[in-house]
Formats: C-alpha cells, sequence, structure tokens
C-alpha cells in the first residue's frame, strides 16, 4: 500500500473494540472502525521498553510482510501496513473461532474448503505455523473459511523441497486434527496417515505452544 490508511492520532475518533490484551510480550489487539471500514489493530506501545523495541518490532515486521505476501486471498486479512514502530492494522476478517465452536457448527463442506484455502497460502510460499488450536481459523458469517494471526508465519520460498512439504504437512495437520474430531467419516485415508505421522513428531515441534503466548482470539 503506498499510503497508511490510518495514523495513531486518528484512532482517537475511531470505535474501538477490545479484543485481547495480551501479555508482557504481546500486542494489544483491537478492532477498529474508521470512514466505515473495519481493522484489526495490533499495538504494543504499552509494553515494556525492551519488548516494544525487539520482540515487538519483530513480530510486527514479520506479519505485515506476511500478510503482503498473501494479499488477495479471500479469507486472509488484507490491506496490511504498518500504522507507527509500534503498531499495525490490516482489514479485519470476521468470524466465529473454531475453538470456541460446537461440533454441529463444523460440515465437512467447511472443512474442504479450510483444505483449499490453506493450500493457496502454501502456493504463495508462507506456511502459518499455528493452526492446531482452533484460534486462528474461523467459520465466517457466509460460512466460509477463515485464516488469522501470521505473527509465526515461516517463508518456505528458500526450503529444499522436502522440508517444505513437510512444514507444509504440519499446517495441514492442524485441519486434519478438527477433521478428525469432527467429521471422521470423510476425513479419508490420505488425510488421516497426515495426520498420525505428523503427530509422531509433534512432540519434537520447536514451536509448540508458540513459546507458551499461543492466544485465542
Amino acid at each position: 500500500m503506498s499510503e497508511r490508511p490510518f495514523v495513531r492520532a486518528d484512532l482517537a475518533a475511531a470505535e474501538r473494540q477490545l479484543l485481547r490484551d495480551g501479555r508482557f510480550a504481546n500486542a494489544r489487539v483491537e478492532r477498529v472502525r474508521l470512514a466505515g471500514a473495519d481493522w484489526i489493530f495490533k499495538d504494543f506501545s504499552a509494553r515494556n521498553v525492551v519488548v516494544r523495541h525487539t520482540v515487538g518490532r519483530f513480530l510486527l515486521g514479520r506479519e505485515v510482510r506476511a500478510l503482503r505476501r498473501l494479499q488477495g486471498i479471500d479469507g486472509v486479512p488484507s490491506d496490511a501496513f504498518r500504522v507507527d514502530a509500534m503498531a499495525m492494522a490490516a482489514r479485519f476478517v470476521p468470524g466465529r473461532a473454531l475453538a470456541s465452536l460446537q461440533a454441529e457448527r463444523v460440515g465437512t463442506d467447511y472443512l474442504v474448503a479450510l483444505e483449499a484455502l490453506l493450500r493457496r497460502v502454501h502456493e504463495r510460499g508462507l506456511v502459518h505455523l499455528d493452526t492446531r488450536g482452533g484460534g486462528n481459523l474461523l467459520l465466517r458469517p457466509d460460512g466460509s473459511p477463515g485464516i488469522i494471526d501470521f505473527q509465526a508465519g515461516l517463508s518456505t520460498r528458500w526450503m529444499p523441497r522436502r522440508l517444505r512439504a513437510w512444514f507444509e504437512d504440519m499446517d495441514l495437520s492442524g485441519v486434519y486434527k478438527k477433521w478428525q474430531r469432527w467429521q471422521p467419516d470423510t476425513l479419508g485415508e490420505a488425510r488421516l496417515a497426515n495426520l498420525e505421522r505428523l503427530n509422531r513428531w509433534r512432540r519434537w515441534w520447536f514451536l509448540r505452544g508458540y513459546f507458551g503466548l499461543r492466544k485465542k482470539r
């Protein structure tokens, strides 16, 4: 984006809803409505000076770069930009997190579409790396899937083919975990084999629990 849609000073006139206050090394996250548009606003300005200028800057830059790479994929936050050194924003994706839904709300058609959405992310050379908990996977109001929170996202463009495939399978195992729980009869042998194989690797996964900072939407 060539220009920032808003700056921090504009927030004084915005409708704001706190979604997550975060912890010492996490951003404060708000839904912000400005000029008829809804944004997700992630802000590290309230954190201590060390976090603001190390973890904060790193995670903000990482997520903005990831979302810009994914621009144009329906179901992923779009138009990401840095508000300033301590904050970023992107278009808000409405929906209910899978972690908060009852099983009967999640059908096979949705799971197939979620798998396809995640594969589109992979085609852009990125893996999400935090799909297991369900807090970052959404059921949107129209029944379609959404994926949010790409601060753990990792570029796969530099990886050898087999390593890239392994990371992509790890991402997909988060979807298959929910598929096995909610629609086991339609999971299929190939997806089940992927899930069982990746589950054996989970005990060694270096991002397990995202360093204890995993969040729920």
